[in-house]
């Protein structure tokens, strides 16, 4: 099954504001009917990143089964991650980064590497406010979510 995700990610007040993710999960059945699920969360006091990191975890957990997964977000800091090869240099450093210092926001990285772990993802990055309709809907949700919250 392939599934494609868009992601975002928001903060009020980076970064000690409240914040929010959005995703928009999308399957296109044997039948070419398109079924969609939006997800969304805020939380009181975060960061930009890591709500970005929340919105990838999140589609990923609702995923039930292994699936074949386009990723799309307009987070350089998530997918540089996955495409450049970042993950894998921190794990090799003991969750460090190349100058040494501690990688930020490791708890949501060693979960978001378990969730991604059952399926096939190819990551895909968006430019951000940039029209992108599913990215624009991904951000309406992470901005609301957040709101919700001042």
């Amino acid at each position: 099954m392939r599934v494609k995700m868009f992601t975002d990610g928001a903060a009020r007040g980076n970064p000690d504001g409240p914040g929010g993710y959005g995703v928009v999960l999308q399957y296109t059945d044997t039948k070419g009917n398109l079924h969609e699920k939006e997800l969304s969360e805020g939380f009181e006091k975060t960061t930009n990143n890591r709500m970005e990191l929340m919105g990838v975890i999140a589609g990923l957990e609702a995923l039930n089964r292994p699936c074949e997964v386009d990723v799309f977000s307009d987070s350089q800091y998530v997918i540089k991650a996955f495409q450049d090869g970042w993950l894998d240099s921190w794990q090799k450093k003991g969750w460090k980064k190349s100058d040494g210092k501690p990688v930020l926001n490791v708890d949501l990285w060693k979960r978001l590497l378990a969730a991604a772990e059952p399926h096939e993802i190819t990551w895909y990055w968006v430019k951000g406010h940039a029209g992108h309709p599913e990215n624009e809907r991904c951000d309406r949700l992470a901005t609301a979510a957040a709101d919700a919250l001042k």
